[in-house]
């Protein structure tokens, strides 16, 4: 799926996803506290909730 300026995408709960851009580009991700975001699931950690 490629998207144009100003549009978004919603990831439904639980599909794993990986965006790409082939030039620079600004992206907002919103995930829920917690989740891991270092790309790869052997080698994420999870972040402790306090």
């Amino acid at each position: 799926m490629r998207l144009g300026p100003g549009e978004v995408f919603v990831v439904p709960k639980g599909v794993e996803h990986c965006p790409v851009a082939e030039e620079e580009a600004h992206l907002l991700l919103i995930e829920p506290m917690g989740t891991p975001n270092t790309g790869g699931r052997a080698t994420a950690q999870q972040q402790r909730v306090v």
